[in-house]
């Protein structure tokens, strides 16, 4: 058994990861800003927490691990996006989204790291994304930061080598959730944008219906948690996104790799 803080566990894949654990026997201290929309599980733990608040993140993790005694995990998996022309971003939307995605979950790391260095054991899991390495057109924000969280991960896992902790960048591809309906478009009608904002929105939005459920990814997590020996990076999504892709990466230049994407999404 093995205790586990999970964020943004009211839904999609973190809902799934939670059902998961719990399921096969551990305990989950899962979190959300609305706790009302957490599950009721046995074994699971529900915690407020909002991640754009630095004093809301301390508070609610140490509160969780004296209620633990320790924690075994820390999977930091709670996002959100905005679908817009970078060009026209707000700063403080921007801001807002590194601190969502990258700042509150570096600061969960740092306080979860207290007990698992001493312990010399743990296993931290950062729920990046494919679009670290495979931008999606009109998401830059969420694009940069979970490239930023991705390299952060790899950093941590170079620092931490012979402290028992294992450190873990898991890269789901299209996944099938209600992602998008909460994704926050702007600017998507400006004119020198219109045409090609709907195009990648038409791909992006049929691709998720067509896509693997989350529990796919949750079966994946819950098996690096049990590896003695997890890699350091994995990509979860269908066979293309997750095989073919990568490889593609990896083996095209850049140039090649803008103009396939702008062939994917027709713009």
């Amino acid at each position: 058994m093995k205790r586990v803080f999970l964020t943004g566990a009211s839904s999609g894949i973190g809902r799934a990861i939670a059902e998961r654990l719990v399921g096969e026997g551990h305990q989950v201290w899962g979190t959300s800003r609305d706790t009302a929309r957490l599950p009721a599980l046995a074994h699971f733990h529900p915690v407020t927490l909002d991640l754009t608040q630095p004093s809301s993140i301390e508070a609610a993790f140490t509160t969780a691990e004296a209620e633990a005694g320790t924690f075994d995990g820390l999977i930091n998996n709670a996002g959100g996006g905005q679908f817009g022309p970078a060009e026209l971003m707000e700063q403080e939307s921007l801001r807002n989204d590194f601190q969502l995605l990258v700042f509150g979950h570096i600061q969960l790391m740092q306080l979860a790291l207290r007990g698992m260095r001493e312990r010399q054991s743990g296993t931290i899991i950062n729920v990046s994304s494919l679009a670290s390495r495979l931008p999606l057109p009109f998401m830059a924000s969420y694009n940069a930061a979970k490239a930023a969280m991705a390299l952060f991960t790899m950093s941590l896992r170079l620092e931490l080598e012979g402290s028992g902790v294992r450190v873990i960048d898991l890269q789901p591809a299209d996944i099938r959730t209600r992602f998008n309906d909460a994704v926050a478009k702007f600017a998507v009608d400006h004119p020198a944008y219109r045409r090609r904002a709907q195009k990648t929105w038409h791909v992006a939005d049929r691709n998720m219906q067509h896509a693997p459920g989350p529990e796919l990814v949750a079966r994946r997590v819950a098996a690096l948690l049990n590896s003695d020996n997890p890699p350091p990076q994995i990509t979860v999504g269908d066979f293309f996104q997750a095989r073919i892709a990568p490889f593609l990466i990896r083996c095209l230049p850049m140039r090649l790799q803008l103009w396939g994407i702008r062939r994917y999404y027709g713009i």
